[in-house]
């Protein structure tokens, strides 16, 4: 659950931020206006309905079914457009369902590569590395451009994953290995319903993982130039030196390089343990609260520092400025980061906002979340099953709701005076209102996926 509270923590920080500019101008939005356009807000609960329609099917279905399915719904919705009645809305609907079941399957087909059968070795294994996770024990490498011994070119998968055990330093992304190595079929649930790392990998290209058998000869390859390999070759630098700088004491080092890189692998485990037994995993996970300070501390340091220059601040937008300063910030801590699924999710959100921001729109609101939760699904429409979309999406949605709807009264709050008239009575309600409302938002996926609730967020 560490990356779900991470992330409710992140939007609440921007929902405050957003709730104080609603009171300090004192407009209260009615009800006959929030009504308007709220049919455009199923399109990502439609789009969403036909990717898990997909996920629903015992086998896969052809490609023609979703293009026949999308083509008939588009034709019908086409075809009454002008009557606008419930049949225009019925078609209109299933064109969204359709067409969230096709872009599944589009993907699908896009990250299709072979699957491992059956477990091998020892076997002869190289290929080059485009990911390096540091563990305590060793290191764990992600490789492409893969040869293995006894299976032919239409066999060998994508990506492989390979755990080594060795007191060498790693090898650098760009980097060619080969060794000898024991492989499988990534694992399929332990229990029915469980966390399915299988459809995880297949997403990923992983077509097989396993580990090294001693360690894994290392030859440099000058000729990869690609953005990726150097990202993933900046990332791998960034966390040797912050350990370096900082060192291992009581796991110090690890933790501050998972906060900077994303890199968790190398945190003791008695550190982990301590970490979730006082509640604070979740900052380990980087999602909405750490891209949600990063881009709060870049706008407001932008915005200060060129309000300081007087004659800037008087013939420019300096706030739309630092709004851009903050997106530019956020994405090349995404970059560093690595660039998981919630942190897409939260860049995309905070993008969203600064946007607002910039084309004097209101920052927070429910139109934000159905065009971020659009934008997800379209980038990565497997991430519907995830448990940190359900629950993140889950709570911004009740904390919109609620904000839409107790605006205006902490607006006469505030006008009335008094103790919870004041800045710091307003903050505390607001803080006890969020925290309510996301545990109860998240408390029945919380409940199906880790069978317990989060008492304390």
């Amino acid at each position: 659950m560490a990356p779900i509270t991470a992330q409710i923590r992140g939007n609440a920080a921007l929902f405050a931020s957003s709730l104080r500019l609603r009171l300090a101008s004192g407009r209260a939005t009615h009800s006959g206006n929030r009504n308007q356009g709220r049919l455009a807000l199923w399109t990502p609960v439609l789009f969403a309905a036909g990717i898990g329609g997909y996920f629903t099917l015992p086998l896969e279905p052809s490609l023609w079914w979703g293009i026949a399915a999308l083509s008939a719904s588009g034709l019908g919705a086409f075809s009454l457009h002008r009557r606008r009645g419930s049949a225009f809305f019925a078609m209109l609907a299933s064109l969204i369902i359709a067409a969230g079941f096709t872009t599944v399957q589009v993907h699908n087909a896009a990250v299709m590569a072979p699957v491992l059968e059956r477990k091998i070795g020892p076997v002869a294994v190289s290929g080059r590395v485009i990911r390096v996770e540091p563990s305590e024990k060793g290191y764990r490498l992600t490789l492409d451009q893969i040869a293995i011994d006894r299976l032919g070119p239409d066999q060998i998968p994508g990506r492989l994953r390979i755990s080594v055990r060795s007191q060498r330093g790693p090898p650098n992304p760009g980097d060619n290995v080969s060794g000898r190595a024991i492989l499988q079929p990534p694992p399929s649930p332990s229990l029915p319903g469980g966390y399915d790392f299988a459809r995880k990998a297949w997403f990923e290209r992983i077509g097989a993982v396993g580990f090294a058998l001693g360690g894994m000869t290392i030859s440099e390859n000058p000729a990869s130039t690609s953005w990726r390999i150097r990202l993933a070759e900046l990332r791998l630098t960034l966390t040797q030196r912050i350990a370096a700088g900082i060192g291992d004491r009581d796991g110090i080092g690890p933790v501050a390089t998972a906060l900077m890189t994303g890199e968790r692998r190398s945190i003791p485990e008695e550190t982990l343990a301590n970490m979730r037994d006082s509640g604070l995993a979740h900052l380990l996970a980087i999602s909405g609260l750490h891209i949600g300070l990063v881009a709060g501390l870049l706008f407001f340091a932008v915005r200060l520092g060129l309000a300081m220059i007087e004659p800037v601040a008087l013939r420019y937008p300096i706030k739309k400025v630092a709004a851009l300063g903050a997106i530019l910030g956020a994405f090349a801590y995404l970059l560093i980061s690595g660039a998981t699924i919630p942190t897409q999710r939260a860049f995309l959100m905070v993008s969203i906002v600064m946007l607002a921001v910039m084309i004097d729109r209101t920052a927070i609101s429910m139109r934000l979340v159905a065009l971020s939760a659009m934008a997800v699904l379209l980038a990565a429409p497997e991430s519907l099953l995830s448990a940190s979309f359900q629950m993140s999406f889950a709570a911004v949605v009740g904390l919109v709701a609620i904000y839409e709807v107790t605006a205006s009264r902490m607006s006469a709050m505030r006008q009335r005076g008094g103790i919870f008239g004041s800045r710091i009575g307003l903050f505390i309600v607001a803080t006890l209102l969020t925290t309510l409302v996301a545990s109860l938002a998240t408390a029945p996926f919380a409940i199906y996926h880790f069978n317990r609730i989060a008492l304390y967020v």
